[in-house]
Order: structure tokens, then C-alpha cells, then sequence
């Protein structure tokens, strides 16, 4: 009997035990009992410890064994000092010096004209003719003229020498000689006003005037001619660049509508302050081999500004801003594998902005190795593969 009822009690402590052990929470929660619920919040707590550290032991075991498992993929790049130039952007228009409208120097009828629109012509050419109204004629008259006087004044020079007839009639003759001398060369200039010749070796770019036409100086157009051999550039500058722009400093220069960007230098600083806009004018020369450039076309100068020898220089989009507003770059910790590593965070400093480059005065030195793409979701100490070659690949 007594055996029975050592059994009964037994066996109901075994049912009250399991049904312990099946409670819900929410029945575990509803029976009140604080005793009970710090019991099997205890229990629950030791079973996600050892739960969490049988995971981690597998992801370790996973990390050896699993060569496929899925990676960051990320880019990189190793760092090496070079020199980083900024460069103020001011605008500007192309021009040249020998770009310019012929005019007639002398009235009459425009007799011929001896070129057409796009011809080169070279420096002394013939353009056109204006009818000289009888010039040559009376030129010719003149000559004979003075060619009688020379004459006349080396014989009486001869005998003036000889103490020969009297220093009146030797003086009337050298000043009659001389008179008409300087009338002859004042009429071949005026002569040679009737030809019009190219100032400069160019190109025709306009005919302004048709033969038959009656021209005047001042007023009537004949030519345009253009160089395209010597241009350059022209454009105002802010006067706060003044101790940073001079002579011979370096400059870039960009013509949007040929698409070129030349490499220049500033070819003259202007010494006046132009009071309206406070700016001072610069020149700088450009190449022109295709003659791709024309006068006022628009172009975009570069200024050299800023200069850093030795400096570390990052792209832009490999750097991002934490909450406190700092910069901050991902850098790759080698592993074992040659493709792989950890990231690693890294604050720094940082100076100019050119472009898609940054200067970088402090947080990086020479040899890091740089996480180019692919940072952006990247965390401290996570695994990444690199989609170079090898680790440090350009």
C-alpha cells in the first residue's frame, strides 16, 4: 500500500513537472507568480546563450569551409603622394589682333578687286585697285621734271666747285632740284594709296566692296581680314586673384564648342582695376594648327589657384560623412587571401575640391589601401573581396 502511494506521488510530480515545461509565456505571464516568471526568463536567457555561442561557432566553421560564401565586393586602390592643382574657372573670349576691316586711302572708283571670300593672301598683296584720277600722268610729268633739275644742279654744282659763275645761280638750282624731288615721292605715295595691299598674311573673310564701286576713306568697307595664327584668349578677373595670377602662371583653357582643352600660360596681366566690376584683364596665348579657333568664340579659363607637392589625392565619391559632419574614407586590411581583407574606417582632413579629387591633409598615408567603389554599405570590420587583379592594383 504504501508502495502505491510513494508511486502515485511520484508520477504526479513527474506530470507536474512536464506540464511545467509546457507552459506558454503568456500562461507563465497570466499566473501572476513573480518567482515563476524570473524562472523562466532565466531559463530562456541561458538557452539563447548557448544557442548564440553554438551559431557563432558554426559561422566560424562556415568562414573556413565555405570558399563561395558572399563577400562586399569593393574596389581599391593604393595611395601614393602626387600633386594636386586647384583652379578657379573664370570665363572669357577668344579674339586676335589681326582681325580687321580694310578701308580705302584714297577716293575714286574701285577699279578691280583681285580677291575672293576665303582666299589666303599673304602681307603686301594686291586686293584691289582705286582709279587714280590722272596720278600717274602728272607723276610722270613730275619725274621728267626732276631729272631736268638733277641735272641741271650737278652742272652748276661743277662749276660752283670750280669758282665758277655765282653761288645765287648753284643754290636756285639745288632748291628747284630738291623741290621737285619731294613733290615726286609726295605723289608716289599718294599713288600708291589707289592699290590696296594686305596689312598682314591672312585670310579673306568678307568682300564688302564690288568692282565699279565709287569708295571714299572712312566710309566705305573693302575687306575683312582675319589671322587665325596668333590668338588668344582674353578675360576679366576678380581683383581678389591678384597675388595669385601673374605672368607666365598656369592656366587651362576650354572651348565647349570644338570640345579642345589646351594647356596655356597667362601671356599679360592688365595693370588697370576696372572699377565697375572689379576685375583686371588677362591674355593668354592658345595653338591653333586646324584652325578650329575663331575670334569670340566663348572658352573657359582655368586658373591655376592652389598647388600641393606631395600630397595624398582621393576621388570624391570615396568619402562620406558621419553623423558629427566628419570625413571619413574605408581602408582595406589585407587578409590571407591576396582578394580579400577587412574594412577599416578612417577619419581625416581634407583641403581643396577639384573636379572629382580631394586633397587630403591628414588621415592617410602613403601605401594605404584605399576602398574606391563599393563603400557606402560598408561597416567596421567587415569582409570584403576586391574586384582587382590582385590587392593594390591600379
Amino acid at each position: 500500500m504504501k508502495k502505491l502511494i510513494l508511486l502515485a506521488g511520484i508520477f504526479g510530480l513527474f506530470i507536474a513537472c512536464g506540464n511545467n515545461q509546457e507552459q506558454s509565456i503568456d500562461d507563465v505571464i497570466s499566473s501572476g507568480d513573480l518567482s515563476q516568471i524570473r524562472a523562466k526568463k532565466a531559463e530562456l536567457s541561458n538557452e539563447q546563450s548557448e544557442l548564440s555561442k553554438e551559431i557563432d561557432q558554426l559561422d566560424e566553421a562556415i568562414k573556413k569551409l565555405d570558399k563561395n560564401r558572399n563577400y562586399a565586393l569593393v574596389r581599391v586602390d593604393t595611395l601614393n603622394p602626387t600633386t594636386f592643382k586647384h583652379y578657379a574657372e573664370v570665363q572669357g573670349n577668344v579674339a586676335t589682333d589681326e582681325n580687321i576691316v580694310i578701308y580705302p586711302e584714297y577716293s575714286g572708283i574701285l577699279t578691280s578687286v583681285k580677291v575672293d571670300e576665303g582666299d589666303r593672301v599673304s602681307k603686301g598683296q594686291v586686293l584691289a585697285t582705286i582709279d587714280d584720277g590722272g596720278l600717274r600722268n602728272q607723276l610722270s610729268e613730275l619725274q621728267a621734271q626732276a631729272q631736268l633739275a638733277k641735272t641741271t644742279f650737278e652742272k652748276q654744282e661743277r662749276l660752283w666747285n670750280q669758282n665758277i659763275g655765282s653761288e645765287i645761280q648753284y643754290l636756285e638750282a639745288k632748291t628747284n632740284y630738291e623741290a621737285l624731288q619731294s613733290s615726286v615721292s609726295r605723289l608716289e605715295a599718294q599713288l600708291a594709296k589707289t592699290v590696296v595691299r594686305a596689312p598682314f598674311s591672312g585670310v579673306v573673310d568678307d568682300v564688302m566692296s564690288e568692282q565699279g564701286e565709287v569708295v571714299s576713306p572712312g566710309q566705305s568697307m573693302l575687306f575683312r581680314l582675319i589671322s587665325l595664327d596668333n590668338m588668344y584668349v582674353e578675360a576679366d578677373v576678380p581683383e581678389n586673384y591678384l597675388s595669385q595670377i601673374q605672368k607666365g602662371t598656369d592656366v587651362k583653357i576650354f572651348i565647349s564648342s570644338v570640345g579642345k582643352e589646351f594647356d596655356g600660360e597667362v601671356s599679360l596681366v592688365g595693370n588697370n582695376i576696372n572699377p565697375s566690376n572689379r576685375t583686371f584683364r588677362i591674355e593668354v596665348k592658345i595653338p591653333n594648327e586646324k584652325n578650329l579657333i575663331k575670334p569670340n568664340q566663348i572658352a573657359t579659363i582655368k586658373l591655376n589657384d592652389y598647388t600641393a607637392e606631395e600630397t595624398i589625392v582621393v576621388p570624391e565619391n570615396s568619402i562620406q560623412k558621419n553623423s558629427l559632419g566628419e570625413s571619413l574614407v574605408y581602408l582595406l586590411k589585407p587578409g590571407a587571401n591576396g582578394n580579400s581583407g577587412e574594412a577599416q574606417k578612417k577619419v581625416i582632413e581634407v583641403g581643396y575640391t577639384y573636379e572629382d579629387s580631394i586633397e587630403v591633409k591628414s588621415g592617410l598615408e602613403a601605401g594605404d589601401i584605399l576602398i574606391t567603389e563599393g563603400a557606402r554599405n560598408l561597416r567596421e570590420g567587415q569582409e570584403v573581396r576586391t574586384t582587382n587583379k590582385e590587392v593594390g592594383d591600379e
